[in-house]
């Protein structure tokens, strides 16, 4: 069963159909709504209803965080005695919103504050012992960090020794041992209440803010949206309300310079979606703090003047097409030098060219195309230091995997999924070799993709998608519905896109079709043939286009009734025929397959399959090339039985085709032997053309028929000289090993060269 992602899908639901009926008839909702929020452990109606019915109730008191109300007496003080305040923040999207926010709130109470937001390459992550000492000699003396501290010991120490007070907001995980700041605010700090944990540092911040005003500020759950959604925090309880409600106030919002960040994106506000922040603002907004100094960010995001809102726009998108270009050449360098080295279990790559801002994102894209766990680093040349972000798949856990080696690494920290490190130059081979060793042991299991409702496509209405959005908004531990389609039937298929890169289809189930669009995926079309039997699964949205409206699925992934097979079938091979890099090239011709060694790239094997046995017994390790036609319709079938999860290509060449010719008669084989009756010491080598013009017949069958008498001992051959052998024993000529292979190879060139792929797919499916 071939997939485009490569995992197996979940079993369908084991969902009791009289449930799902009852509870969407007491609900008013389609059977597909009930059937996602059961996925989603919403068992009953007051679950759902909960669930779907968001209000101001969502959000906890404040002051059940840990040391709220010590923090609020310090700077209820500072606003008293007009203390210099200093919000300090983070270079990402969270610590920027959650710095804006704050800082506006503390304006609005009348407070003297400022901000202060480090630099990713000059002080790094966290409180900074000189960044802190410059916002103490400034005057300073009130530190409230936002997005981060908890690790921040010694920068914290400093402060404390120059009589300088830090309350620390923060929500990443917590040390063993925490800094001695004057307050500690922390969803999860073991001595708390706050019924959720998992806020993002804006969500803190935010909590604050409610706590300085005695009432949710409405007006800043557009910058709290922002954060929390950029920051991959989980999308369910608290988080949930913040999303939504600031959603609502992004689509009104008065923000000039997110007005303009709107308009430079070509988007309208009234639209947005927590899509068009994960997709649209986010990356926007961490471009500048991957490329260097992130306080533009926050200034685009309070500031009240339009020229300057307007300027601040275009550079924040301006940084952002900077950095989409420098992530695509560096992708390609990783890609080459991927190309260049022998397949192992892990990518640990590294260049002293490659801009560390940027190596979190180039990592992912590699775990995309390699689905493995990737650290790309840069190197200082001056300090030889490499300093590297990891990206990981779910079936490693990268901060594990890092810990089984850290006396290797000068620092790092992480996560199951990503990770942050810094490593002498010469340790980086002992990294590779050390990480490749520990996910080698890893029992290997197997990798899901979550569907949240099998449905057939009768019943993917307008009203039903739509109901949907009800769950909104998506995002972590909330993810936008998959829903699957089994047993459909391709109508129509073709690729679309400038480049053919996208593919589009047309798919039927029951005198009901239903529109597919599959981004990147255009060379899908290649393996589809019409009325082909497929299984998709997606995001089902609404198509509105041209004043129609009406179903349509954005497929993630498509499952195949048998191996994914390509036809590039030719007549003439070249050199480009052999390029490939980490492909099997299977050969059933020796001669070809001698020929063809030295063509085929280091990374790429060469198989030859002479016989069904060995068809039988090959186990593909990739992308499968079948570079010449098979000897029979069962060796094919044998070669790719065992190997229907890789792509098979079939070039399925040949260059003398026994179907033309055709398999020789009775006729034919009596008029030749009475030639050699006649004819003695017939030489081969030498006057074989002479035998093929006296017997009328193409060359090959001639020299068919004089295997099949060698076979049978009806001639014998010394030296090249043919005579025939006297009185020879009855046989069935047409019954020979010689014969039924020629019949074998006619029936699989009749099959693999002459019929369309549908019949080439259909025959091998049988």
């Amino acid at each position: 069963m071939v997939t485009l992602s490569e995992k197996k899908w979940t079993n369908e639901q084991q969902v009791v159909e009289e449930k799902v009926k009852q509870l969407s008839k007491e609900l008013d909702v389609s059977e597909l709504f009930i059937k996602v929020c059961l996925q989603r452990g919403l068992t009953n109606s007051e679950e759902i209803k909960r669930f779907i019915t968001l209000d101001e109730n969502w959000f906890h008191d404040p002051f059940l965080l840990h040391d709220m109300n010590k923090g609020m007496e310090r700077i209820a003080t500072a606003l008293e005695n007009n203390e210099k305040i200093t919000v300090y923040g983070d270079y990402d999207a969270d610590g920027m919103t959650s710095t804006a926010l704050l800082v506006e709130t503390l304006d609005s109470l009348g407070a003297n504050v400022s901000y202060y937001l480090p630099n990713r390459f000059v002080e790094g992550y966290g409180p900074n012992t000189e960044a802190f000492d410059k916002i103490i000699k400034e005057g300073t003396s009130l530190i409230i960090t936002v997005d981060n501290g908890v690790a921040g010991h010694e920068a914290i120490e400093f402060a404390k020794k120059q009589e300088v007070d830090v309350i620390v907001t923060d929500h990443h995980e917590l040390p063993e041992e925490l800094p001695d700041a004057y307050a500690i605010i922390h969803p999860k700090h073991p001595e708390g209440n706050y019924p959720f944990t998992d806020l993002a540092g804006v969500g803190v911040a935010l909590k604050v803010a409610t706590a300085l005003t005695g009432e949710l500020p409405v007006e800043m759950l557009d910058l709290a949206a922002i954060g929390t959604v950029a920051d991959l925090v989980s999308l369910t309880d608290e988080n949930r309300a913040i999303v939504s409600f600031g959603l609502q106030m992004l689509e009104n919002t008065q923000r000039e310079g997110l007005l303009q960040l709107f308009n430079v994106m070509g988007k309208d506000p009234e639209e947005a979606s927590e899509e068009t922040i994960g997709f649209q603002i986010a990356p926007r907004l961490n471009a500048v703090g991957r490329l260097g100094d992130a306080s533009p960010c926050v200034e685009l995001l309070t500031t009240h003047e339009i020229e300057e809102a307007r300027q601040l726009a275009e550079y924040v998108n301006e940084q952002n097409e900077e950095r989409k270009k420098i992530v695509d050449e560096i992708t390609v360098d990783v890609l080459n030098k991927l190309n260049q080295q022998e397949d192992a279990e892990v990518v640990v790559l590294a260049d002293e060219h490659w801009h560390p801002g940027v190596l979190g994102i180039v990592a992912s894209r590699v775990v995309e195309k390699t689905h493995k766990a990737t650290l790309l680093f840069t190197i200082d040349s001056d300090t030889g230091i490499a300093k590297g972000s990891g990206r990981s798949i779910p079936s490693v856990n990268l901060y594990e995997a890092l810990l089984e080696i850290e006396d290797l690494f000068t620092q790092f920290g992480g996560h199951h999924m990503a990770a942050g490190m810094s490593a002498e130059v010469d340790q980086l081979p002992y990294i590779y070799k050390g990480l490749a060793e520990y996910i080698s042991q890893l029992e290997t299991t197997d990798s899901y993709q979550e569907v949240d409702a099998y449905i057939p496509i009768k019943d993917l209405s307008i009203d039903s998608i739509k109901e949907l959005d009800q769950l909104r908004p998506f995002g972590t531990d909330n993810s936008k519905p998959i829903i699957a389609c089994t047993e459909v039937n391709v109508l129509e298929k073709r690729k679309v896109g400038a480049e053919g890169d996208h593919l589009k289809l047309l798919v039927g189930q029951e005198n009901h079709q239903l529109d597919i669009i599959s981004f990147q995926n255009g060379k899908v079309s290649d393996v589809l043939y019409e009325q082909q039997v497929i299984s998709v699964a997606g995001y089902v949205e609404v198509n509105e286009w041209n004043g129609f409206s009406k179903p349509q699925m954005q497929m993630l992934d498509i499952q195949l009734p048998g191996p994914a097979i390509i036809d590039q079938r030719t007549s003439e091979l070249t050199k480009d025929h052999f390029k490939q890099q980490a492909a099997d090239y299977i050969f059933f011709n020796k001669n070809l397959y001698d020929k063809a060694q030295t063509l085929i790239p280091d990374s790429s094997r060469a198989i030859l399959l002479e016989t069904e046995e060995e068809a039988l017994a090959y186990k593909a390790i990739q992308e499968m090339i079948i570079v010449d036609c098979p000897l029979s319709i069962r060796q094919f079938k044998e070669t790719i039985s065992g190997n229907i999860d890789f792509v098979v290509r079939c070039f399925f060449y040949k260059k003398n085709h026994y179907y033309l010719m055709g398999l020789p008669s009775r006729e034919d084989f009596a008029k030749t032997y009475k030639y050699f009756a006649k004819h003695k010491n017939i030489d081969l080598q030498n006057e074989g053309h002479l035998l093929v013009q006296q017997l009328n017949m193409e060359s090959a069958k001639v020299f068919l028929i004089v295997k099949v008498f060698l076979e049978a001992k009806f001639v014998i051959i010394n030296n090249g000289i043919l005579n025939i052998i006297n009185s020879p024993e009855k046989k069935d000529l047409q019954k020979t090993k010689t014969f039924l292979e020629t019949k074998q190879q006619i029936a699989a060139e009749e099959l693999f060269l002459y019929s369309s792929f549908k019949e080439i797919i259909l025959s091998i499916s049988k």
